[in-house]
């Protein structure tokens, strides 16, 4: 069971925009939201089309966004807003766990996704924990994640899927041995705990690892590190590493 954030009292409170196209989901999740003291709804939107315009005029630091919208979906809004060099985080709302939307969103950057029948107190910490830096991506997610991107994989254009995988390894190629290591095995999905004990590291020094990662490729979840182990071919598509 995830531990609930702890409201940081010296803190200023979240600033939150949220997206979707059916006005029942947006004012059941103000309500819901709307109720943390830690949490400012600044704006809502009902379409991707409008978000850029809302990030602009009210500068939030996380968007609670649907996949699924009529004009401009939130994949199409996600890839846009995390293109600025000031994005706000990107948490997107989905009806289906670990679909091939999903993994679309967390490859473009969105830092995590919640279901929309997830209990309230949950979508609560995952806004805290998103706008305090830290995952909400667990590792049995990312494993989920990375058996989609296997399956997705001979649906991709063939040239698509060559020119990934060379942007990929030439990515890889840039990482230290041990950084190399840590990434193969955050791509199979281990936890900081099971990495350290594997490579007979500390937790901390894991978790350093981690984040050097995060900020050489710019990323900003563990999923998007799998993808890249993945995409370069240091993974079998059961989530092993390739024999030599």
């Amino acid at each position: 069971m995830t531990t609930p954030t702890p409201m940081d009292p010296a803190a200023q409170p979240v600033r939150l925009i949220i997206v979707d196209d059916d006005p029942l989901v947006r004012a059941g999740l103000t309500l819901m939201l709307g109720g943390a003291e830690d949490i400012d709804i600044v704006g809502e939107g009902a379409d991707g089309t409008e978000v850029a315009g809302l990030v602009d005029r009210l500068r939030p630091d996380v968007v609670l966004m649907d996949i699924r919208m009529p004009g401009m979906d939130g994949l199409t809004a996600t890839e846009s807003l995390r293109t600025r060099p000031d994005a706000p985080e990107i948490i997107v709302l989905t009806t289906f766990h670990a679909d091939e939307q999903v993994l679309r969103a967390i490859r473009a950057g969105a830092a995590g996704f919640v279901l929309k029948d997830t209990p309230p107190a949950r979508i609560v910490d995952a806004v805290r924990r998103v706008a305090a830096g830290d995952p909400v991506l667990s590792p049995a997610v990312t494993r989920q994640l990375m058996a989609r991107a296997a399956g997705a994989g001979p649906r991709t254009g063939g040239a698509d899927r060559a020119d990934r995988a060379d942007r990929a390894r030439t990515r890889v190629a840039a990482l230290a041995e041990r950084e190399r290591e840590v990434a193969i095995a955050v791509a199979r999905g281990r936890s900081n705990a099971e990495i350290a004990a594997a490579l007979y590291l500390s937790v901390a020094t894991v978790k350093t690892q981690v984040s050097r990662i995060l900020a050489r490729f710019g990323f900003n979840n563990r999923v998007q590190i799998a993808l890249l182990v993945h995409d370069a071919g240091l993974l079998d598509d059961d989530g092993t590493e390739p024999a030599t």
